[in-house]
């Protein structure tokens, strides 16, 4: 469950962190190494979401940016 938040928080500020860079100064150094720390993020939390949590809250995790956040918010709910 820890490596899911982890997983989840790197893959939701790294998204930020890459819209931000797109709207404002659009440093392609800064999209180089956001873009493969994001996807590799995003594949960690699917994993993580896979093994670690319920079937009815798994599948948020699917939902690239915000959706490991939404399985653990709705893991916690249940």
């Amino acid at each position: 469950m820890r490596a899911l938040k982890i997983a989840a928080i790197a893959e939701a500020l790294t998204l930020a962190l890459l819209l931000v860079n797109l709207v404002t100064i659009h440093v392609p150094a800064i999209s180089s190494l956001l873009g493969p720390l994001h996807g590799t993020a995003y594949l960690i939390t699917i994993a993580a979401a896979l093994t670690a949590i319920p079937a009815r809250a798994r599948w948020l995790a699917l939902i690239p940016g915000v959706g490991g956040v939404a399985a653990l918010a709705r893991h916690q709910a249940e």
